[in-house]
């Protein structure tokens, strides 16, 4: 039996789960969960990065005897350690402001198709690429890491940047599986073409910006062990490299049999899509604005981010009502009244989401919800309908059918989002497991530890044995949803 501790960091909470592996099992236990959300300073959102770690501390501190541990967050953003490896400035929010028009600045120099030939990489405005071209403290940057890897670096000294998340920074060549010099390189041009601040030099005269960025780990690499004086844990706990971006992670849990299968990781963000053995660099996917992200065991999770559950999150903050109540409400509130585009931009930003959630109807032709139950009906119809929308077109682009959607992560316990789903898609709809991505993180560090779990079968044949699922089947007329999809995005 192997007893590992998973630290998990989704964009509005974290937790350190404790993981136990062995024949025929594995389970999960939280020993510890924690509030994650940006702080304003000074008009920019930040991480608390340093709340985290106290808290996954705490977490591990509370763990017991461990013989691994492993970290896993959400994607892009990253941290900047000077000369003598001290963290130059908190993390910024990937929702600041602070990208708003780098995209156009930096399409100017290395054109989209070029990008995404590389890259593989969907755009998104808060990408890393963009975030670094925006970013003022490269002058006096000597490491860059994402944020998995900054906390490993606090809990080993040890520095590196692991696959699957380097994967999201759109400075990663997805063909040769390493960091991208030419575009690291183009990056560097920008910033001493000044780019940044007015007046502020960007880059050290005489250096390039390669040198911030470490080797790459791959999963179920040690990175090193912890250390005691720093962390207050016993000695000669190693620290695992795990699939660090959350999706890498909650795709290895994805309780599939055989290939024919997709995929939601639902949660803040949902991302939906399937998973291949390369790459697909198409115009095509490039137009249809699809991610060739990095996996485990060299896989290549061909997908396409969707807002997910963050608007109905941010309607809730405001109103400060109970979940359960305001979906019983959706569930008798009358279908296809309300449709929305859940990646319209007034989505993306933190704030007054219902106030938005109005604007968007009276902006497209449409009378808003009059009631929260209505607004939620409308959050969800609308997410099912983007899922669809993706999911179809993922199929087409990678001539890959589908018989069965997983839905893993927070979302899955969404009952009527899942029966919405299988609606929409047409696909039965198997729910579960929750923790998906803590579940991934344990089984890698099994396997790193010598547990027999060969290949991503094995691992996934474990989820199906030990975890119970809920399917539903698609009900309703294909003709509605149709109609539906045409009302939101038949103009685009």
């Amino acid at each position: 039996m192997k007893r590992v501790a998973a630290v998990d960091l989704g964009a509005s909470s974290g937790r350190v789960m404790l993981g136990e592996v062995g024949p025929r099992v594995l389970q999960l236990r939280e020993l510890n969960r924690f509030w994650n959300g940006p702080v304003r300073i000074r008009g920019t959102l930040h991480w608390d990065v340093l709340h985290l770690y106290r808290s996954i501390l705490d977490g591990l501190q509370a763990a017991g005897p461990l013989d691994g541990i492993g970290i896993d967050s959400w994607a892009v953003d990253y941290g900047l350690l000077d000369r003598d490896g001290r963290l130059l400035g908190n993390p910024v929010h990937y929702r600041d402001s602070r990208t708003d028009g780098v995209i156009e600045r930096v399409l100017a120099l290395v054109p989209a198709r070029e990008l995404y030939a590389v890259t593989g990489l969907q755009q998104l405005p808060f990408n890393t690429v963009y975030q670094l071209a925006a970013e003022q403290q490269l002058a006096d940057a000597a490491t860059f890491l994402m944020i998995p890897d900054l906390l490993a670096y606090w809990l080993t000294g040890e520095i590196g940047v692991e696959r699957t998340n380097a994967s999201t920074t759109q400075l990663y060549d997805v063909s040769a599986q390493d960091w991208s010099e030419e575009l690291i390189a183009r990056l560097g041009e920008l910033q001493q073409g000044g780019f940044g601040p007015a007046g502020r030099r960007q880059l050290v005269p005489g250096s390039g910006l390669r040198r911030i960025f470490p080797l790459l780990r791959e999963p179920g690499d040690v990175i090193g062990n912890v250390l005691p004086d720093e962390t207050g844990l016993p000695p000669g706990i190693p620290v695992i490299a795990v699939g660090s971006h959350d999706t890498a992670s909650a795709v290895v849990a994805v309780p599939a049999s055989g290939e024919r299968f997709a995929y939601i990781s639902s949660g803040t963000w949902s991302l939906v899509g399937l998973e291949l053995d390369a790459p697909v660099l198409t115009d095509a996917a490039r137009e249809a604005n699809f991610t060739n992200e990095g996996g485990v065991d060299g896989r290549i999770r061909f997908l396409r981010n969707v807002m997910g559950l963050w608007i109905l999150q941010e309607c809730q903050r405001v109103w400060d009502d109970d979940l359960d109540d305001l979906l019983r409400a959706a569930a008798d509130a009358p279908p296809f009244a309300v449709l929305i585009d859940p990646d319209a931009p007034e989505f993306l930003a933190p704030g007054n989401m219902p106030a938005r959630l109005d604007e968007h109807c009276v902006r497209t032709g449409q009378e808003p919800p009059r009631t929260r139950g209505a607004a939620v009906r409308c959050i969800l119809e609308s997410l099912a309908l983007a899922y669809r929308r993706t999911l179809r077109a993922a199929q087409t682009i990678a001539d890959r059918d589908v018989d069965v959607l997983h839905v893993i992560g927070g979302g899955s316990r969404n009952e009527l989002l899942c029966q919405l789903t299988a609606d929409a898609c047409g696909l039965p709809v198997l729910a579960g497991p929750v923790e998906a991505s803590a579940l991934g993180n344990v089984l890698v560090q099994a396997r790193a530890l010598g547990e027999p779990l060969p290949d991503l079968d094995a691992m996934r044949a474990l989820v199906r044995s030990t975890h119970s699922l809920r399917r539903y089947d698609p009900q309703g007329k294909p003709a509605d949803w149709d109609a539906a999809e045409s009302r939101v995005f038949g103009a685009r």
